[in-house]
């Protein structure tokens, strides 16, 4: 294992002889489509202004790819890159380095949303975003790149499993009792925290806990189409940024800081309700406010 991670660290080494100011701020844009923040606007995005159903399913399939993302990571946590060489590191980042959670969530997010359109352009440009954003973990020397691979690799398998069972396990969620989806929506996160409590993993299970409750009520409850002119969906999109927004940083700003358990029930919380806004607060205040109609 020593002698795969001195061979990543070599090449690391060696991509960044090229590596200045242009090349850097290149790489460092691109990572962010694999940050926490880029998929803060673009899974609202789909299930507000696109298609809820779509955008409400990958939003699921999205957070349970990446729980299993923290508790494989947690289970070999490997070091990072720039732990066994510090010179290497060009941006800050934290947890454990393999697989790739970027890696992963691309092929996972980008590949379901090229099932969805199902064109060879699309399909095309996923390959494309997929390979890039892999590649600029490895340029900014947070992974190495069998933590790439990997990622790669299990995004690959996981997405395989949607594409080919996604229908099916959707269509038996919908035919069972209201207590049973109640159950699964809240005790599969619950579930994901008994392996590992960490501050991703709380992030995870409460955003997971939020949305999928939500779903549940949303279908059942508020008939909301993603639909309509073009000026509705800018609009609902500005509103529930705001709203999501005010609840992501200004809950932080009062909540308990982390390390503790009040702040650990604090952070499951806020994740709970930003994954809840996305999921029905939302879509029923934008009925309510005629921005959309019903399905």
């Amino acid at each position: 294992m020593e002698a795969i991670l001195q061979w990543g660290l070599g090449v690391i080494i060696t991509i960044q002889q090229v590596h200045g100011p242009v090349q850097d701020s290149i790489f460092r844009a691109i990572t962010l489509l694999g940050e926490e923040q880029f998929y803060l606007l673009l899974l609202p995005l789909i299930v507000w202004c696109i298609d809820y159903s779509f955008g409400a399913v990958l939003a699921v399939f999205f957070l349970l790819s990446n729980a299993l993302n923290v508790i494989i990571k947690d289970i070999i946590q490997e070091p990072r890159p720039y732990s066994v060489d510090p010179s290497i590191k060009l941006v800050e980042t934290t947890g454990y380095s393999l697989p790739s959670n970027h890696a992963q969530l691309s092929v996972t997010v980008w590949g379901a949303i090229a099932g969805k359109i199902n064109q060879a352009w699309f399909w095309a440009l996923a390959a494309v975003l997929v390979l890039l954003i892999g590649f600029s973990r490895v340029f900014l020397g947070v992974h190495f790149p069998t933590d790439v691979l990997a990622g790669w690799i299990i995004g690959g398998i996981v997405l395989a499993l949607y594409l080919a069972y996604h229908t099916v396990i959707e269509k038996w969620l919908a035919g069972l009792k209201l207590w049973w989806q109640l159950l699964l929506a809240a005790g599969i996160p619950l579930l994901l925290l008994v392996p590992d409590a960490s501050l991703d993993a709380l992030t995870n299970s409460g955003t997971l806990f939020g949305v999928g409750l939500g779903l549940i009520f949303t279908v059942r409850y508020v008939s909301f189409s993603a639909g309509g002119t073009w000026w509705k969906r800018l609009l609902r999109f500005l509103l529930g940024m705001v709203v999501m927004l005010a609840i992501y940083i200004g809950l932080k700003a009062v909540f308990p800081p982390d390390g503790t358990a009040a702040g650990a029930a604090c952070r499951f919380l806020r994740y709970a309700l930003v994954g809840g806004w996305v999921a029905i607060g939302a879509p029923w205040l934008f009925r309510l406010t005629r921005l959309a109609g019903p399905k």
